[in-house]
């Protein structure tokens, strides 16, 4: 399969669109006091992907911090990793994120989509 329908497939199975409007993002693993290097990633209200060169276990707890960048909001969440591309990033579910933060992180997307439609 080409990548371009690859992207496809997986775009069209989406419950979300993603977007990577974010800044001021830091990743720890918990229970340590290191903060890790990370590039700007895509969300969606149930997780996101995170860029970084370190490799983590499947089912490891994270934590990330992040603004969201049109609102400004702040969101601290604990993640867990759901799979892993070394070298690459990692795919992260929230656990535990607050309603407000969702609902934040939802507003943010759907604002994005509108942007985007109005674009083409």
């Amino acid at each position: 399969m080409s990548s371009s329908k690859a992207k496809v497939l997986v775009a069209s199975t989406r419950q979300w669109p993603r977007f990577s409007h974010l800044k001021d993002v830091s990743l720890s693993y918990e229970g340590r006091s290191e903060v890790l290097s990370v590039r700007l990633p895509d969300i969606s209200p149930r997780g996101m992907f995170l860029n970084t060169v370190s490799s983590f276990p499947e089912g490891t707890v994270l934590k990330v911090h992040f603004h969201l960048s049109r609102s400004n909001h702040p969101v601290d969440v604990r993640c867990e990793v759901r799979y892993c591309l070394p070298g690459v990033g990692v795919g992260l579910e929230f656990i535990g994120i607050t309603p407000e933060d969702e609902k934040a992180i939802r507003n943010e997307l759907q604002l994005s989509l509108r942007k985007r439609k109005r674009s083409k």
